[in-house]
C-alpha cells in the first residue's frame, strides 16, 4: 500500500571515466553514486504545497491543470521540479490514478553549506527524488529503479535539452555503473512522437545500457575539489564542436577514451589494479589532449596538480565530469597512500572531500 508519509533519500554522483565520449552512441562511461544525498519528504495534505529548503522557498502553492504542474513562484529554479511532477502525474494518469493533495519538502546536502557547488549532480538527484516520492506515494507496488530512471531521464532531457543521463542513473540505481547513454536527441524525438508515456517506457531505448560493477576491495577512492568550474554546457559544446571542425581529432579522442574505459572496467572486474590505474592515466591523457585540441581547459592547473600528486603517491587521478575546475578523482592502492595523498592535496590548495561510493539508489523511509 502507498505510504502515509515518507522521506526519499537519493545519492548524488561523480563521473569516473568516459566523459564527453558518452555523448556519442555506444560509448562507455563509468559513473559512481556517492554518499551525499538529496532528501524529499512527501505527505498527504489538504492543500498542495512544496518547500525548497535550500532556496528558502517555503510552502509554495502548486496545482495541476491542463496536464501540467504549476508551482506558484517566479523563481526559475523550480522548473526542474515542476517538470518532474508533471511527468510523474502523467504516468499516474495513464495508470488510472488521480493523486490527492500532498506536500513535498526538498533538501540537498550535495553542495557545501557555504553554497559552493561540487558538481555532484544536484538537479538529477532532485528530479529522481521527487519522481520516486510521487510514485511511492500513489502506487500499490514499489516502482523499479528502471521506471524511476526512465521518468527522471525524460524529465531531465526535456528540461535541460541535453545530457547523458548518467547522473540520473547513479541516483536511481546507486553503486558504480558501466553506462552507455540513451542519447538526448533520440529521447527528445521519441518523447515528442510517442502516443503515450507508457508506450515510450516500454519501447526499446536502443543506445541505453546500464550494468553494475564492483571496485576491488583494496582500491581506495579519493575525491578532491579544485574550485568552481567553467560552465559545463559550454565545455561540452566546445568539445563536441571539435567533431565538426576536425572530425579526425575527435575520432582519435573517442578511440583513446574507449581504450581507457575498457582497461578501467577490465581492471575492476579482474581486480587487476595496475590495469585499472593505467586506464585512469589513459583517460586523463585523452581528456587533456581533446581539451587542448578544442582550446578548452578540461584539465586546469590545479586539476593537473591533483592528478600528478596521485601518480606521485603510487596511484592515478583524473578530472571528474566536464573538468575546467570542480572535482578530481584518484584511485590509490592502499589506505596509507590515500591518506598521504589527501594531506598532500590540502597543502597544494585542493580540498579533500569525504566522499565514497554509495551502494543504494533512491530509497524510502516511512516517517
Amino acid at each position: 500500500m502507498p505510504y502515509t508519509s515518507m522521506t526519499i533519500k537519493v545519492p548524488g554522483k561523480l563521473m569516473v571515466a568516459g566523459e564527453f565520449a558518452v555523448l556519442v552512441p555506444y560509448q562507455n562511461l563509468v559513473v559512481m553514486a556517492v554518499d551525499r544525498f538529496v532528501y524529499t519528504t512527501w505527505q498527504p495534505s489538504d492543500q498542495n504545497r512544496i518547500t525548497f529548503q535550500d532556496f528558502d522557498l517555503n510552502d509554495l502553492i502548486w496545482d495541476y491543470k491542463r496536464d501540467k504542474v504549476n508551482i506558484h513562484s517566479t523563481d526559475k529554479r523550480v522548473h526542474f521540479v515542476e517538470n518532474a511532477m508533471t511527468i510523474a502525474f502523467r504516468y499516474l494518469q495513464e495508470n488510472g490514478i488521480t493523486p490527492n493533495p500532498f506536500e513535498l519538502s526538498i533538501k540537498s546536502e550535495l553542495d557545501d553549506t557555504s553554497g559552493i557547488k561540487y558538481g555532484l549532480g544536484s538537479s538529477a538527484a532532485v528530479v529522481t527524488s521527487v519522481i520516486t516520492a510521487i510514485l511511492k506515494g500513489h502506487l500499490s507496488e514499489a516502482p523499479t529503479a528502471t521506471l524511476i530512471f526512465k521518468l527522471a531521464a525524460i524529465t531531465h532531457v526535456n528540461t535541460q535539452g541535453n545530457g547523458s543521463g548518467a547522473d540520473v542513473a547513479a541516483s536511481s540505481y546507486g553503486g558504480i555503473l558501466h553506462y552507455s547513454s540513451f542519447q538526448a536527441e533520440w529521447l527528445k524525438t521519441a518523447f515528442e512522437e510517442a502516443e503515450t508515456l507508457t508506450a515510450l517506457l516500454k519501447a526499446d531505448w536502443t543506445y541505453l545500457s546500464i550494468n553494475p560493477i564492483q571496485i576491488p576491495e583494496n582500491v581506495y577512492i579519493c575525491v578532491g575539489w579544485t574550485g568552481n568550474p567553467a560552465s559545463t554546457g559550454k565545455l561540452v559544446d566546445r568539445i563536441l564542436h571539435l567533431n565538426k571542425t576536425n572530425s579526425m581529432l575527435f575520432e582519435e579522442f573517442l578511440t583513446s577514451s574507449e581504450e581507457a574505459v575498457k582497461n578501467i572496467l577490465m581492471g575492476m572486474e579482474s581486480e587487476n589494479i595496475p590495469l585499472l590505474l593505467e586506464g585512469v592515466k589513459q583517460n586523463r591523457q585523452a581528456l587533456a589532449k581533446v581539451g587542448r585540441h578544442a582550446d578548452t581547459p578540461v584539465e586546469t592547473p590545479l586539476l593537473s596538480t591533483l592528478c600528478d600528486l596521485a601518480e606521485q603517491y603510487g596511484g592515478a587521478g583524473k578530472p571528474s565530469g566536464a573538468g575546467g575546475g570542480d572535482c578530481g578523482i584518484a584511485f590509490m592502492p592502499s589506505k596509507e597512500k590515500a591518506d598521504a595523498l589527501m594531506e598532500a592535496w590540502s597543502k597544494a590548495g585542493i580540498k579533500p572531500l569525504d566522499i565514497q561510493p554509495n551502494p543504494f539508489g533512491a530509497s524510502a523511509k516511512e516517517a
